[in-house]
This record gives structure tokens, C-alpha cells and sequence, in this order.
């Protein structure tokens, strides 16, 4: 049996020059974990053209949704940004992931921490009911370079909110901080200096983070999460091992060590 299916595309959205997410039709034997990631790529003459992307729709959707980032010179997302209504991308039969909420201790506030395209497994996490069941507080940071990179903001800041089914937890237990680093807004910062300073804290009426009380999620570009791992371990938190042994804090280790 082949690694994949072939998936048709249902719809796609440019956010801005460099940003663009797209929606799959999804395979029946498809299972997932919320925060996990699938290989997704296009067909060529030789071999097919495949990278993994974080699945940014929950487990309970009929469709898959990725979030990616348009590289023009990049060999697969130099095509992939081109995709529309109607064509066809390859999907892989098997999620992974380390991402994942089964693998942090109980907590009472957790942090998911996304620079850049690492925010996609967090938007389908906080699609997710289990972590509104697992958390009485779930705070949703993104750091971007850009205001036009805070993709996915309308639906964290209006229609989640009003979601027929999550709306109620959704309005009394998410918190959506964005932030950005290269031009004016409400917060600027990345987000271990943010965290580092006490500013995030203060700005969402928190004690400082705290292995006591606190988990944290991480996934985004190497740099940041370096120093956003620096700053935990600092801390007193203690990193999963990413083999079902729960901790203080997760990071997508694919992405990173690889």
C-alpha cells in the first residue's frame, strides 16, 4: 500500500506575499493527534516532492488544513503556492509528532508559543476541546516579523469565540497574544525576551511561569526556540522526552533536529 493519497484541494488563502494555507479533502483511515504533522507534497515525473506540515484543523474536522509559508525558489513550495480549487496534493497515511497534549504533566495555565508557520498545530489544538477541558486557562502566543503575518487572527479574535460548540470555553479560557518585530503594534518583542522581561506576565495578569503551575508547547523557527527552551530550563521546567513520558513543556523536535 502507498505512504499516501492523493487529496483534493478545497480551498486556499493568501494571507500576504510570503504566507498562504490551504484545505485538503481528508482520507478516511486518517488519524490524527491534535499538533501532529503529515507529509504533503505534489507528484513529479521522477519522485514526489514531499515536506511535513503540522496539521492546523482538529482531529474531529471532515477536511485537513495546512498553513505554509512560500518559498519562490523553494522546490516544492514554488509550486505548492500555486495550487487552487480542484487540484490534487499527495498526503501521508500516518500523522507523528511530538507536539502533542498527552505528553505534559496537569497543569492549570498552559502556553503555546508559535513563531512564523509554527502556529498551525496550535490552531488545531485550540480547536480542540480536550485542552479547554485539561487547562483552566490556555494562552495562545504568536510571534511574527510582520502585522500582515498574523495569519488566522479574525478566527482566534471573532469566529472561535462564537463558535456554536467551543465559543463558551473559548471566550472564558483563551487568551490570543500576538506580537511582532519589525514594525509598530500593540506588543512588539520576541517571545523569550517577552518572557525573559516579565511583560507577558503583566500583560495577561500572570504570575511569572512557573513548573508549578504552568505548561508550555513550542514549535517555530530554531532560533526562537532555543532561547525560548533556555529560558524554561532556567526556569525549573523539565522538557518531555517525547516518548509518551509527560513534562513541564513539548517542542516539535521534526522540525528542529532534523
Amino acid at each position: 500500500m502507498s505512504a499516501t493519497t492523493l487529496e483534493c484541494i478545497s480551498s486556499v488563502r493568501h494571507w500576504n506575499d510570503s504566507l498562504f494555507s490551504f484545505t485538503t479533502t481528508r482520507a478516511p483511515g486518517l488519524r490524527f493527534r491534535n499538533g501532529q504533522f503529515v507529509m504533503v507534497g505534489l507528484p513529479t515525473e521522477d519522485r514526489p516532492l514531499m515536506r511535513a506540515y503540522s496539521i492546523a484543523s482538529p482531529g474531529h474536522a471532515e477536511e485537513l488544513e495546512f498553513f505554509s509559508i512560500k518559498v519562490q525558489d523553494g522546490a516544492l513550495t514554488s509550486r505548492l503556492q500555486h495550487v487552487r480549487e480542484g487540484d490534487e496534493v499527495l498526503v501521508g497515511r500516518k500523522a507523528v509528532g511530538t507536539l502533542v497534549l498527552d505528553d505534559l504533566r496537569p497543569g492549570r495555565t498552559v502556553y503555546l508559543l508559535a513563531t512564523g508557520t509554527g502556529l498551525a498545530p496550535f490552531m488545531s489544538i485550540v480547536r480542540d476541546p480536550e485542552v479547554y477541558e485539561r487547562f483552566d486557562r490556555v494562552v495562545l502566543v504568536h510571534g511574527v516579523r510582520y502585522v500582515s503575518e498574523l495569519a488566522y487572527a479574525d478566527e482566534l479574535q471573532s469566529r472561535l469565540p462564537s463558535d456554536a460548540y467551543l465559543g463558551e470555553a473559548v471566550s472564558r479560557q483563551l487568551t490570543y497574544y500576538p506580537t511582532c518585530t519589525r514594525e509598530p503594534f500593540r506588543v512588539t518583542g520576541r517571545i523569550p525576551d517577552l518572557i525573559r522581561s516579565g511583560k507577558l506576565a503583566c500583560d495577561l495578569g500572570l504570575p511569572p511561569m512557573s513548573p508549578e503551575s504552568d505548561r508550555v508547547m513550542i514549535c517555530g523557527n530554531p532560533a526562537a526556540l532555543v532561547d525560548i527552551r533556555a529560558e524554561l530550563d532556567a526556569r525549573g521546567f523539565t522538557v518531555s522526552a517525547g516518548t509518551g513520558e509527560a513534562g513541564d513543556y513539548v517542542y516539535e523536535r521534526a522540525f528542529v533536529e532534523r
